[in-house]
């Protein structure tokens, strides 16, 4: 398989001192180091495996180890089993040069010795055959020396950047890394939201008279997070003597007189011995009757014994309840809320200045705060016409389906609201980017075992891509998961204990 960026160089890293870095030695070079023959490092990705590879001097007849690091990039683990292949092709013509290793030495790491008979520029391919990866990688123009003298020195100066070996990626949970791309982004608003309830899918059952709460009726009274039924008994209330109680009482008799009225007209009526106009006087004392009975009682019903039923408005969910069993209440006591969260609306704080690039067809996705998924809107509510004069922010409402129930009433959310503009340049994962001290940054894997944090212009945001203005370029290697480690790596000046396992 060709590498994913066939234009993208190989990354060579040549000298002892950088052989020594990555292996996890001191940082110090000895001055006698300096006139040793200078081996590299090679880092090369493809659409499924990276490779590092530190290698010796290429000197003929001194066959010494390589270090091929392989890791699978569908999981960024290190391949534990399979062959490889490592055919090198001499550019003058004549036999290559085929070694092979069955199995790695350790996880991720193989340790092939070729041994040179003549001099001169060689190609390599690596041939990877195992179950976690079958790939080919290609690596040109390698060059074997005749002589330990003809072979260059070493400068004995480090490289630069952060050092984090792959044993150390390996293990690390959530590690991963992508390539930079040009690409295009449709442009977003980042800006803060809170969950709240849909229209009509919130109520608040108080008690509509003043009075005490029967305490059989709060043994069987649902509990908070208990789904009810719209009409479900709730509580028992026994009005109170008094102006409530009697306004109860008497909008019960008048409505049973209005009854009995109703339906000595209907009869007189059928027997036509009372004109049609006196059954319709009494259609209109019964309604309104029950509508003044309605108006007393509220969300529960009366009984002919004069107590109230209290009844849920609306299927839902309880959220709270405050019932203590024989207490009284006033007229206006909250006792339960109940939710129907399978649809909930995101209330978003737009920033004034920005609301003008928002339309109804801007769509809108969010994280709630401390959690990782990512959400979207089915459509927009409605938009604000008046900015609120201290945060200086229009509400806007998006719909979103919650069947199930993981968005609560209440969260807060960090928002990105598309404007349907498209930007092209070049493109990270969102994911790739942290803030540090107010700046927005990133980790670039420059080599292997090699990561230099660029400090980064950032331009439109859009989803799980960010546009980059300036810090990185289309190509480059930037850590994507994990990135945490990496920064605390780049603040230690301790070499990692446990090195390579060469």
């Amino acid at each position: 398989m060709q590498p994913a960026y066939p234009g993208i160089p190989l990354t060579f890293a040549i000298g002892l001192a950088g052989l020594i870095l990555a292996c996890g030695q001191n940082d110090t070079v000895p001055e006698s180091a300096a006139s040793e023959p200078a081996g590299g490092a090679i880092t090369l990705w493809t659409d499924s495996t990276e490779l590092f590879m530190e290698h010796p001097a290429l000197i003929v007849d001194r066959p010494d180890k390589f270090a091929v690091h392989l890791t699978d990039l569908t999981d960024f683990a290190p391949l534990r089993s399979g062959r490889i292949t490592l055919r090198f092709d001499p550019r003058g013509g004549g036999e290559p040069l085929v070694v092979s290793q069955n199995a790695p030495r350790a996880p991720g790491i193989y340790g092939p010795s070729p041994e040179f008979t003549r001099p001169g520029v060689y190609d390599l391919t690596i041939v990877v055959e195992s179950p976690q990866a079958r790939d080919t990688l290609r690596i040109p123009a390698l060059r074997v020396y005749a002589t330990v003298d003809e072979a260059p020195r070493e400068t004995g100066e480090a490289p630069g950047g952060i050092g984090f070996l792959k044993e150390q990626q390996w293990k690390t949970a959530g590690f991963a890394t992508a390539f930079a791309t040009t690409d295009s982004v449709t442009e977003t608003i980042q800006t803060t939201a809170a969950i709240v309830p849909a229209a009509g899918r919130m109520a608040r059952v108080a008690a509509p008279v003043a009075g005490l709460i029967e305490a059989s009726g709060v043994e069987d009274a649902p509990v908070p997070g208990q789904r009810v039924a719209q009409g479900q008994s709730l509580a028992v209330l026994s009005p109170a003597l008094g102006e409530a109680g009697s306004t109860l009482s008497r909008a019960w008799a008048e409505l049973r007189e209005a009854e009995d009225e109703h339906a000595r007209a209907k009869r007189l009526v059928e027997a036509e011995a009372a004109p049609a106009r006196r059954l319709h006087e009494a259609q209109i004392r019964l309604t309104a009757a029950r509508d003044a009975l309605t108006g007393v009682q509220g969300s529960g019903s009366a009984r002919p014994d004069g107590r109230l039923l209290l009844r849920a408005p609306i299927a839902g969910t309880i959220a709270t309840r405050t019932l203590t069993p024989g207490s009284r209440v006033e007229a206006g006591t909250e006792l339960f809320t109940i939710v129907d969260a399978s649809v909930v609306w995101l209330q978003v704080n737009m920033p004034a200045a920005e609301a003008l690039e928002v339309s109804r067809r801007s769509g809108a996705s969010f994280r709630v705060a401390g959690g990782e998924r990512v959400y979207s809107t089915s459509r927009m509510v409605s938009a604000g016409s008046i900015v609120d004069s201290i945060s200086r922010t229009v509400p806007m409402l998006y719909q979103i389906e919650n069947r199930d129930g993981s968005l609560k009433i209440g969260m807060y959310a960090q928002v990105a609201v598309g404007t349907g503009r498209r930007k092209v340049g070049v493109v990270i994962p969102g994911s790739a980017v942290l803030s540090e001290d107010g700046r927005s940054v990133a980790y670039v894997q420059v080599e292997g075992e090699r990561f230099e944090k660029r400090e980064l212009v950032l331009g439109a945001v859009g989803g799980h891509a960010t546009l980059v203005l300036s810090g990185i370029r289309a190509g480059e290697r930037v850590v994507t998961g994990a990135a945490y480690q990496v920064r605390l790596a780049s603040l230690s000046t301790a070499v990692p204990a446990q090195g390579h396992e060469h």
